[in-house]
């Protein structure tokens, strides 16, 4: 039941709900990544913003891209009599492990307004700490808002 509640059931929910989602993590994510990197200030907060309608159009793309894979993953850890929790959980992991993966090259040559081999020589560096930033948001803030959006909206039709 929680499933059918708590998930988009259409083209248009599912546009909501990754719209949702989107738009909370990288209102999150991208300053905090950024302030990680180059300090915690005003100033760099409002670096960040400049940025993040670039970063949010990436997101968008690499959301797409990355949910087959992502589906195929999760499919293959999960099981089919597992709780819709542990459902949620593996795909949220398997959906953060490949777009911080992506975004922690992509979104630092959006950040840095350039493309240079800085982001792929400093990845191993980079990306646990993006990783880690990104599942905890995911899991705990954006995710649980979208389901609960998701399951207003289909409690009213």
């Amino acid at each position: 039941m929680e499933f059918h509640m708590k998930l988009p059931r259409n083209l248009k929910e599912m546009i909501l709900f990754v719209f949702i989602i989107s738009i909370i993590s990288v209102n999150i994510i991208a300053p905090l990544i950024t302030c990680f990197e180059l300090g915690f200030s005003v100033d760099v907060w409002r670096q960040s913003l400049a940025t993040m309608p670039f970063i949010w159009i990436t997101v968008i793309v690499m959301v797409i891209l990355t949910h087959k894979p992502a589906s195929w993953m999760t499919n293959w850890i999960i099981h089919e009599d597992d709780s819709f929790g542990a459902n949620i959980t593996i795909n949220i992991l398997c959906n953060v492990f490949l777009m911080s993966i992506f975004m922690t090259v992509i979104g630092t040559w959006i950040g840095a307004r350039q493309i240079n081999m800085d982001a792929i020589r400093l990845f191993f560096f980079k990306w646990p700490r993006n990783f880690s930033i990104s599942l905890l948001i995911e899991l705990i803030i954006a995710q649980p808002i979208a389901r609960l959006a998701i399951s207003k909206l289909h409690k009213l039709s």
